[in-house]
């Protein structure tokens, strides 16, 4: 495994330049999409902007709140509780050519603007021709909202800072445009009670998707198997809030061996989102709650039948080990999987005949934007090249239908009709 924070960190990561010898290029807009269908992306991310937590916290916390500072060398950086968090830009490269993409850019006019300005964010949207995004979280909180949580010692600021950036992520980035932003919470993970009951308000207030750790325990918490998570589980069953288990959640990337060139994390990323499908399906989660709902962010569709193959054969010798018959399931592990997981494909053409197997009803699309596997500025284009030529009534279900219905989102008849009317 390699840790996200030190590849974030370490800008040699890639072939692009650094330092002195640095170029950063910020080219044109492109020319509008061309909109053939109506498009919910289910994932997306913001790169935090520096007044996100400006007057959202208690005064007492003012000097220790999360700020964003000019450093010696000419960068930016997140300041939390006193220390430095490295990265503002978090692969946050739309707009610029592939030969300058890493896990920069420092500072936020290296950037394309909609990365981290809502309005800015929407017309790139109106670009692409997506229609509504769920956006997770950037560097400064982790996926998971653990770096909010970890970094500091101290609970309260801790809390103040999760619950100031779920303030500003509903009244503002989600606020500024709600028909067009599905609003993602963080948790709180340092409290299972507490943070059941952060859910339930946050269910109230309208919220109906949180991002949570596809691993926790690699977050230095307790497993999905020791019972621990069972009161927010619950909360999210009982409110309809989606658990989104993003890729990079549990703060690692899958490798092998320490000298392994960098693309063999950069191709076996999606491999965590297979890792959690089972480790999650076996918790007992969805057998306890089987209204759970759980979306395997960035992770693709490719591998989904061939684990549903692999699950059926295994119940030729489930008894050896006795798991599935100990959470007394009367379904099998593959019928809870298609029941309570949901997948996203950002460029998966060749998995698409496999659609009836994997669960029409299951697949959503993502344009990633604004990170270096985003499809911006042609995801309309890239959609019609991978499902054009599907039944109409599966090309709804997969660009928008399966997101609407899931996130409780509802798209304008008039968008139904003519994605060229918003």
């Amino acid at each position: 495994m390699k840790s996200i924070d030190d590849l974030a960190t370490n800008l040699d990561f890639t072939v692009a330049k650094t330092g002195e010898d640095r170029t950063v290029t910020l080219l044109p807009d492109p020319p509008r999409a061309p909109r053939r269908y109506t498009v919910i992306s289910v994932d997306d991310h913001i790169v935090e902007p520096p007044d996100t937590f400006t007057g959202r916290l208690p005064s007492k916390f003012a000097d220790r709140a999360p700020r964003v500072v000019d450093t010696a060398g000419g960068g930016q950086t997140w300041v939390y509780d006193g220390q430095e968090l490295p990265n503002v830009g978090f692969n946050a490269v739309v707009g610029r050519p592939v030969s300058e993409y890493g896990f920069e850019p420092v500072r936020f006019d290296e950037m394309r603007r909609g990365a981290w300005d809502i309005h800015e964010r929407v017309r790139d949207m109106d670009l692409n021709g997506v229609y509504a995004s769920l956006n997770f979280p950037s560097f400064l909180p982790g996926f998971a909202g653990q770096r909010l949580q970890q970094v500091t010692t101290d609970r309260e600021l801790a809390m103040a800072s999760v619950r100031a950036w779920n303030d500003w992520h509903f009244d503002v980035w989600a606020g500024s445009y709600p028909d067009r932003i599905i609003p993602c919470q963080l948790p709180w993970l340092l409290d299972p009670e507490v943070g059941a009951k952060m859910i339930y308000e946050n269910a109230e207030r309208g919220f109906h998707a949180m991002t949570f750790s596809e691993n926790p325990a690699m977050l230095g918490l307790p497993t999905i198997h020791s019972g621990y998570w069972d009161p927010m589980m619950a909360a999210c069953a009982e409110t309809g809030t989606v658990v989104n288990l993003h890729i990079g959640s549990s703060g690692s990337s899958p490798s092998t061996t320490p000298d392994a060139p960098p693309d063999v994390q950069g191709v076996l990323f999606f491999a965590y989102a297979i890792s959690a499908a089972v480790d999650w399906l076996y918790s007992g989660l969805p057998s306890r709650f089987p209204d759970l709902k759980i979306c395997l962010s960035e992770g693709g569709i490719g591998w989904v039948a061939g684990l549903l193959d692999r699950l059926d054969h295994m119940l030729s010798y489930h008894s050896m080990y006795g798991t599935w018959e100990r959470l007394g399931e009367k379904l099998t592990p593959a019928e809870v999987f298609t029941r309570n997981f949901w997948f996203c494909a950002v460029e998966d053409q060749s998995s698409f005949v496999q659609r009836d197997r994997i669960g029409v009803d299951n697949i959503m699309l993502e344009a990633d934007y604004p990170h270096c596997d985003s499809t911006w500025p042609h995801t309309q284009a890239t959609i019609h090249e991978e499902i054009g030529t599907l039944p109409a009534d599966v090309i709804r279900k997969i660009t928008w239908e399966n997101a609407s219905r899931l996130y409780q989102h509802p798209v304008p008849e008039s968008v139904q009709r003519d994605p060229e009317s918003f």
